[in-house]
């Protein structure tokens, strides 16, 4: 089967599309407060507890 590389002649580009690009990804947000990765522990108010 050969693979199209051009859309058709009759394509009409719908009117909610774009030709810019998305917008780049806001930055996550990092709680270092409650990570169970900072110390292998989860920490909570200053306590650590281990599962």
């Amino acid at each position: 089967m050969k693979r199209a590389t051009q859309r058709p002649a009759q394509f009409a580009k719908p009117a909610h599309w774009t030709s810019e690009p998305p917008p780049a990804p806001k930055p996550g947000k990092v709680d270092e407060d409650l990570s169970p990765t900072r110390y292998g522990d989860w920490v909570h108010k200053g306590i650590a507890i281990d599962f």
